[in-house]
């Protein structure tokens, strides 16, 4: 969003951000009861004896948003070092890039092994000195090569399988879990500690989503209650659906400078009067001249 926006927003309804945009602070992300427990399991398991978690669920169905409050609420913790991968497709070669660069190791990924022996020796250093297990997000986890699966769960794992050096949190739409069925993967999947499966929401999750956000943003009322409504009925139970309909809402209203958001709003912008086509045009005047 521009400056000018920003300043629209602001003038117009008292807001300090856009609620309905994807670049939102973390605050004004709504933490479930659901995601809190997990957030909870995470901490007291997998940053504490490292391990495999997996959060899935439908597309739009708020996995992402889940991961950005996870991993600010383990960037909180004393002690756990969290990282996120953010190129889930990557070759091997990449992966092991990529993992240097964010646990400051110096990889090459022609010499594989020295990379594989690095990167665990930095996190057992870690680990003897905090206790903690370092954490590894990863987002459209559906996206990753067999191949990288199965290296990341050999990387984390020491001593005969019984102790884990990294804590792993994988998140992905309904193609993980049966990727994660395959006869390649099962050693994987066969270690995931927790699991968080998302489903397709409830007009009133969906509305409480909407209210934290706008009040967040400094105005809960900047929608009526019939608005609130009438969006969480048609958002298909999608959390991404809903916040997309709101911003466009929200920037018709404020390119008209309404003073709400209300149903009127709503029908004009999903759901304009149907315009009369030339033939219906000249049929309709046929007609009115018959019936003089």
């Amino acid at each position: 969003m521009t400056a000018n926006s920003k300043t629209t927003l602001k003038a117009l309804y008292g807001l300090k951000f856009n609620p309905f945009s994807q670049d939102v602070p973390d605050d004004a992300l709504l933490m479930t009861p659901r995601v809190d427990e997990f957030g909870w399991r995470l901490e007291h398991g997998i940053a504490s004896e490292g391990g495999f978690a997996l959060i899935t669920g439908p597309v739009g169905g708020g996995k992402s948003t889940s991961m950005r409050l996870l991993f600010a609420r383990l960037e909180r913790q004393r002690d756990v070092s969290v990282a996120y991968l953010q190129r889930p497709q990557s070759s091997l070669a990449d992966f092991y890039r990529e993992m240097g660069e964010l646990f400051g190791v110096p990889l090459k990924p022609s010499n594989r092994w020295a990379g594989f022996r690095s990167l665990r020796d930095k996190w057992i250093a870690h680990i003897e000195g905090s206790l903690a297990r370092p954490v590894l997000m990863i987002d459209e986890a559906q996206e990753m090569h067999h191949q990288v699966l199965a290296e990341l769960r050999l990387l984390t794992q020491t001593r005969f399988d019984s102790r884990c050096i990294l804590g792993v949190v994988l998140a992905g739409d309904e193609r993980l879990p049966a990727r994660l069925a395959s006869p390649e993967l099962l050693p994987l999947a066969s270690r995931i500690r927790s699991r968080l499966a998302l489903d397709v929401a409830t007009p009133a999750d969906l509305r409480a989503c909407l209210v934290h956000r706008m009040t967040s943003a400094g105005n809960t009322k900047l929608m009526t209650d019939k608005l609130l409504e009438v969006l969480c009925e048609h958002a298909i139970g999608n959390h991404r659906t809903l916040v997309v309909m709101a911003d466009e809402l929200l920037a018709h209203a404020a390119r008209r400078e309404l003073d709400e958001l209300d149903v009127k709003l709503y029908f004009d912008v999903f759901n304009p009067p149907a315009t009369p086509t030339p033939a219906k045009q000249s049929g309709r005047r046929a007609a009115s001249r018959r019936q003089r």
